[in-house]
């Protein structure tokens, strides 16, 4: 869609857009109510500071929507389509995949939600190397990395779902 479509769209149109980068409703909300943005930079700047922090309820509420790092996003969504590109440029061997499955385990066992990182950008080895450093944060450290890396998710759909 491009920025000035958006700029113009009725205010459930606009969430409509906005709730498949992040199902944050106070985020959604004050994205919306902020339009008209001069420009689309203004439009993500506005968006990575929006609603912050994020509450640990809001946090969890979203991960229910992310798949396993190195699973296949499931359903015909724009949240599952955005998750499946996010992911496809992380090429595993069997053993880092493995890897993964066991880190997830271990993650969720200690954390009670799934592991989350922005994977665009990232290749397995490093998606793996960062989820076993992050078994070693406590509950409080875990969650302000959970939520960095929630937004940066959110920014990067969103970026590529309001065009120039």
């Amino acid at each position: 869609m491009d920025f000035s479509s958006f700029n113009h769209l009725s205010p459930a149109d606009a969430a409509d857009v906005l709730r498949p980068c992040v199902d944050i409703d106070r985020w959604v909300q004050q994205v919306v109510a902020a339009r008209p943005f001069a420009d689309r930079p203004e439009l993500i700047s506005f968006a990575a500071a929006a609603a912050d922090p994020w509450t640990t309820e809001e946090i969890d509420a979203a991960l229910a929507h992310h798949p396993r790092i190195g699973e296949r996003a499931a359903g015909n969504s724009a949240e599952a389509g955005m998750s499946r590109k996010e992911q496809s440029g992380v090429v595993r061997s069997a053993e880092i995949q493995a890897a993964l499955d066991a880190g997830n385990r271990s993650y969720e066992a200690k954390f009670d939600r799934v592991f989350l990182i922005r994977a665009a950008g990232r290749s397995a080895e490093d998606i793996l190397e960062q989820l076993q450093k992050r078994l070693h944060n406590s509950p409080d450290e875990e969650i302000a990395v959970v939520a960095q890396q929630l937004r940066e998710i959110a920014i990067l759909r969103l970026e590529g779902a309001i065009e120039a």
